[in-house]
């Protein structure tokens, strides 16, 4: 394969990326009753909807190449990464938003997201656009086992609850819109202190969902914060800054220590922590190889600022095809790129799952 001349190994590359977007992640998997995600909005499906904040996007263009082209609260142009995983597993190809009133709990317990958009481990990050704190997600949970048993009986809701895979992807708004944008917590702490003390909320959650009966649990990292087009709008040349980056490179080992010090401390238990910094880097530097054009800007209007109301249907200069943009608007990822996170995770980390 390394003897192949470029050209035609990058087509390879790119035909085959193409199949697997178009058939999703198979593997052969045993059991996984269902997925539970916590988290932002990277792996919330709409339960920002009927909430009253600036923090939503169930309006087109959102959702534009999901079947039907509905605007579920997703924010991307498609898919995102819980739904691939999901699939993944044997199970339905989209992951319900649990305040989504179209659902059930007959939808929910094969999988459900309780994540927000627009909140972090911070229950301060949560208050500054009114979505819902890490600790009112966990409270959804409660009520979300208590309808389980209710359905299946309590024995086959306990199974189902410690056989499912939990999905957490939080923490880059505590950074982007919480302390670096506001002055109560930089004024209070230290770079330093703050990740501590986020680790510290970590740690506190994922021992609460053990206890709530979750073994089989994903601790996801932050992406190149320093690549996000918005990010990249603080530089004139539009490169990326390396002062965020080495941020997400730094709290990302230290949730890793995280997972391994709980996998050793919960019996049972089976704490992974996925790490999506370097794949999403390497697409970010190599994006022909993957078979994207554009990974500067999000495929929304100018793609530089436009995120949640400012990324509108009328706009003008949105793309036509997403698959050639790395990003849907200036934050979030593309359903092309979700799918690329996605695989990378069933391939390492959640791989222990299969």
């Amino acid at each position: 394969m390394r003897n192949m001349a470029p050209s035609l190994y990058h087509h390879i590359i790119l035909l085959s990326c193409f199949l697997l977007l178009k058939t999703g992640i198979h593997v052969e998997s045993k059991r996984v009753p269902a997925i539970i995600v916590f988290g932002d909005s990277t792996v919330d499906a709409g339960n920002n909807n009927p909430l009253p904040t600036i923090s939503k996007s169930n309006f087109a263009p959102y959702g534009r190449d999901l079947e039907g082209g509905k605007a579920t609260g997703r924010f991307s142009n498609g898919r995102i990464a819980t739904d691939f995983i999901s699939e993944a597993f044997g199970n339905k190809p989209l992951v319900p938003a649990y305040l989504d009133s179209s659902y059930g709990i007959e939808d929910f317990a094969t999988g459900v997201t309780f994540a927000s958009a627009g909140t972090g481990f911070d229950n301060k990050t949560a208050a500054v656009t009114s979505v819902i704190p890490l600790w009112k997600e966990v409270e959804y949970f409660k009520d979300y086992k208590t309808r389980l048993a209710t359905l299946l009986g309590r024995k086959a809701a306990t199974e189902v609850i410690g056989d499912a895979v939990y999905i957490i992807s939080i923490g880059t708004n505590d950074f982007a819109i919480n302390y670096f944008a506001l002055p109560d917590r930089s004024l209070h702490f230290t770079l330093e202190e703050y990740e501590s003390f986020l680790i510290g909320i970590a740690n506190n959650f994922i021992v609460e969902l053990y206890r709530l009966g979750a073994r089989k649990i994903s601790l996801g990292g932050l992406p190149p914060i320093g690549c996000l087009p918005i990010i990249r709008t603080l530089d004139p040349a539009h490169v990326c800054i390396e002062e965020f980056n080495t941020l997400a490179r730094k709290f990302d080992l230290k949730l890793k220590s995280l997972a391994a010090k709980l996998r050793g401390e919960l019996q049972g238990s089976k704490v992974v922590f996925s790490n999506i910094y370097y794949q999403a880097m390497d697409v970010i530097q190599k994006p022909s190889l993957y078979g994207f054009e554009n990974v500067k800007n999000g495929c929304c209007g100018s793609g530089r600022i436009e995120v949640s109301y400012l990324c509108h249907r009328s706009n003008p200069l949105t793309c036509k095809d997403a698959s050639k943009y790395a990003f849907w608007d200036s934050v979030h990822p593309s359903e092309k790129l979700h799918f690329i996170v996605a695989n990378n995770m069933m391939k390492t980390s959640l791989a222990e799952f299969v």
